[in-house]
């Protein structure tokens, strides 16, 4: 996947050092060193501006960073990095989560620049804390909308799209994991593949017989002649790897179709439904559902052990006590009972 970034854009020596260490020698995705050279062009942006470097009413937009020195950045306070939070939250309107992002990514420059290379002495980002975020139970397909969902595919490609989607819903892959597969990576004999997850971190998926039977009948369809992308198990209409963009297209179309639109489903909340079924239909251990889904840490993975009221109610009734009566307090409050018509019945047999 290309950079957003080039050799040549727009930073200073310290960010391209920061980001060359990051992808060589860290061995982050693409995709995550551009989201750092994101956040860390808009924190420059920002404190030049802030600290009077142009003026006032300049666009963040318009404001270069090729001149930014460590000595800049060394003046940068944690009082500083509060109105940053402060500009975020209130002028860009950034989530808790986005911020949150932020956050980790200053942590991970200024750690950079404090113990890597030396170049800092005072860490500021250190008694900067990630703002909370809410937890909430991640959106997903029931197990009816899912099929609902395979039964709706059909049309031009629908060999393709029907296996794209099968592999989402039973292996919970990542997007980009989908987009950069192999077909030298696709062991239908052995049951597996191999996917480049997070960090380009490789890891073994199995596949079960819905998955090899889908793939096994989109491979006699897909292109041969005039392919660009030899390698690549999924292309496009241009006979290309197929990109994110149009998976996720795809997908949006193919909810449609199924009556499934306009509900907040996406390709990211296929790969929560698969690990949610597994969990709750296949009663899959949590660390095996973490391998599965390639987390680093188990925490990832909780999200997806929420528990359906159905499931809820089950365990209620499943309980080896769920119907024993309390009989000696039954008798004791009969004999209660009892006893308190007695004693109202006695004066009348006292007449």
């Amino acid at each position: 996947m290309p950079h957003t970034y080039t050799l040549d854009a727009d930073m200073p020596q310290v960010l391209r050092d920061f980001l060359r260490y990051t992808e060589t020698i860290k061995g982050k995705s693409s995709h995550t060193v551009d989201e750092y050279f994101l956040d860390l062009r808009t924190f420059l942006r920002f404190m030049k501006r802030f600290k009077k470097q142009v003026p006032a009413d300049t666009q963040l937009e318009d404001i270069p960073i090729d001149d930014v020195t460590i000595d800049f950045i060394a003046s940068i306070t944690l009082s500083d990095l509060y109105e940053y939070m402060y500009f975020l939250s209130r002028e860009r309107h950034n989530s808790a989560k986005t911020r949150s992002r932020k956050v980790s990514s200053l942590h991970t420059f200024y750690k950079y620049l404090c113990n890597k290379t030396n170049q800092l002495s005072y860490n500021p980002t250190l008694e900067l804390e990630l703002p909370k975020t809410p937890k909430t139970l991640p959106k997903y397909l029931s197990l009816e909308q899912s099929l609902d969902l395979l039964s709706a595919v059909d049309g031009e490609n629908k060999e393709r799209d029907f296996c794209i989607i099968t592999l989402f819903l039973n292996c919970g892959l990542r997007l980009s994991e989908l987009v950069g597969i192999d077909l030298d990576r696709v062991h239908l004999d052995d049951s597996t593949m191999t996917v480049l997850g997070k960090g380009n971190k490789e890891r073994i998926v199995y596949l079960n017989e819905a998955c090899k039977e889908a793939i096994r009948a989109y491979l006699p369809l897909r292109p041969v002649e005039g392919v660009k992308d030899k390698k690549a198990l999924f292309l496009s209409a241009r006979k290309q790897r197929i990109s994110p963009k149009t998976v996720q297209w795809i997908i949006k179309e193919r909810l449609k179709a199924a009556g499934l639109g306009g509900e907040g489903f996406s390709t990211h909340k296929l790969r929560h439904t698969a690990a949610t079924l597994m969990y709750q239909h296949g009663n899959v251990d949590i660390r095996v559902l973490q391998s599965i889904l390639g987390h680093e840490n188990l925490g990832t993975t909780e999200i997806y052990t929420h528990l359906s009221t159905t499931q809820i109610e089950k365990a209620a009734n499943a309980n080896p006590l769920a119907n024993v009566q309390p009989k000696k307090l039954h008798r004791a409050a009969k004999e209660a009972a009892d006893s308190a018509v007695d004693s109202q019945d006695s004066p009348k047999q006292q007449e």
